[in-house]
């Protein structure tokens, strides 16, 4: 059946490329009218006093959004700019411009899905069809070797199973052209719509990121085949400076402006051209992963944002504002931490090194409730991923499906192994820059004399520290 016209309703998939829903509706209709909607309840205050999301990830966002516009009218098309609630405006909007069927990509928690379900009860009254397409992982859904109720809990045997017993499907082509109705395509939003300010580009930062499909594309050009860094990603990737340590694909996979699919296909080029190693391999190991705790949130739904986590475990967490704003503000007195908030804050960017110790330090130091750092993440993090980032967070606050049952990060003992001469701290902190070597990373270890010396007074150039230290860590 070939429909007149249909609805192509842009969530976190933008992009033209290896894109099911769009594929999809080119093929089966005359006219594809694409939508983006930009939600209010995303820039919403949550309870504990910073938005949903903050500057850097909104202003991400927006770039991306207008790449997909400008892609799309590349290939004869548009897009629709709504404001306000998918599920209100999209059936209405379609049901004004004669559409028959609205095509979405399916997410999998429980904010989304809700919109999601009313998007297509709304529809339904009105007479318009509605098809979700499974497309944010490597391994399709359909393809799983087991049912993903019975996803396994632990990571190593779902990707085992996955890597023996599913393939990865082939990427969609991006259409070649778009045919699309004469109409009012609408405007974008300034920042400042939603109480949000254009954040300014930190000199500091590891690299510029700019949203959108053109940009992630050029971003995998650059790692794989220009700076050749694939061959050595798994010796590299837990760098703290600089943009080629790691990949940095994950903003713009947040957004769906690059497809796991075709980044597994491009290493699959590179490994047969280039070479193949253990780094190769290693970048597709990080892509189940992300597949992992999508599929983990789907089997778990809701528990994934719960205190309890999957475990069920008791509630013996503090709840201090004063103790968390200094987590927040990059302000705990211990180097490493505040070096990795400072990033954060300035650059909507942390290493997954620093990801790590931050959190452990959180819920393991501080005992705060984990929940707070991960809804801090997402208000922060430019590749904000609901699955990834809730997942990690249960993974370290020991609530998840971790087989072992402490994550605890000595935090000197990390700073030793990825910082042993300071440089992260220096580039972060400069008012430490004086301490010598490896002391930088533990001033509070320092006579007052030597402090002196350097300029530095705890308390005054620098915060004294939140908690006493571990000096043993060898």
């Amino acid at each position: 059946m070939k429909y007149k016209r249909l609805l192509v309703w842009f969530r976190n998939d933008l992009r033209l490329h290896d894109h099911a829903a769009l594929f999809s509706a080119v093929e089966k209709s005359e006219e594809v009218i694409p939508v983006y909607c930009f939600d209010p309840r995303m820039f919403r205050e949550t309870h504990l006093g910073f938005v949903k999301t903050g500057n850097h990830r909104a202003k991400f966002l927006l770039q991306a959004v207008e790449n997909l516009k400008r892609n799309l009218q590349n290939v004869g098309s548009n897009l629709l700019i709504l404001h306000g609630k998918p599920e209100d405006l999209i059936p209405q909007v379609a049901k004004e411009l004669g559409v028959q069927a609205i095509y979405f990509s399916e997410e999998v928690t429980a904010e989304e899905k809700a919109v999601e379900s009313a998007l297509e009860n709304a529809a339904y009254k009105l007479g318009v069809e509605t098809a979700s397409f499974w497309q944010s992982t490597l391994f399709n859904l359909e393809d799983l070797p087991f049912p993903v109720n019975q996803t396994p809990e632990v990571f190593t045997q779902f990707r085992k199973e996955c890597e023996k017993f599913s393939k990865v499907r082939k990427a969609f082509p991006a259409p070649k052209i778009i045919k699309s109705p004469t109409i009012e395509w609408g405007d974008f939003p300034a920042l400042s719509k939603y109480g949000l300010e254009n954040p300014a580009i930190s000199s500091q930062a590891v690299m510029v990121f700019e949203g959108g499909e053109d940009e992630g594309i050029r971003r995998l050009q650059t790692y794989f085949w220009k700076n050749d860094c694939l061959k050595t990603y798994k010796e590299t990737r837990n760098g703290l400076l600089g943009a080629d340590y790691s990949s940095k694909f994950s903003p713009w996979m947040a957004l769906g402006c690059l497809s796991p699919r075709y980044i597994f296909e491009e290493v699959k080029k590179y490994e047969k051209e280039i070479k193949k190693n253990q780094s190769t391999y290693w970048l597709i190991f990080e892509l189940i992963w992300r597949d992992y705790f999508r599929f983990i949130a789907k089997k778990h739904g809701n528990k994934i944002f719960q205190v309890s986590g999957i475990k069920n475990t008791v509630d013996n967490w503090n709840r201090s504002e004063r103790l968390f704003q200094k987590w927040t503000d990059g302000n705990t007195g211990i180097p490493f931490i505040d070096a990795n908030m400072r990033e954060l804050n300035a650059s909507g960017f942390m290493s997954n090194r620093g990801r790590q110790i931050v959190a452990s330090f959180l819920v393991n130091d501080l005992n705060i409730d984990w929940r707070w750092g991960a809804a801090y993440f997402e208000s922060q993090l430019i590749d904000y991923d609901v699955c990834s980032n809730w997942g990690n967070w249960m993974y370290v606050a020991g609530v998840g499906n971790d087989p072992r049952e402490n994550r605890y990060f000595n935090i000197l003992k990390q700073a030793h192994n990825y910082d042993r001469k300071g440089e992260y701290i220096r580039h972060w902190i400069p008012e430490l820059d004086p301490i010598q070597g490896f002391d930088i990373h533990q001033p509070f270890e320092l006579s007052t004399k030597q402090l002196k010396e350097s300029g530095i007074s705890l308390g005054g150039t620098y915060p004294h520290p939140m908690i006493k230290i571990p000096k043993s860590f060898l």
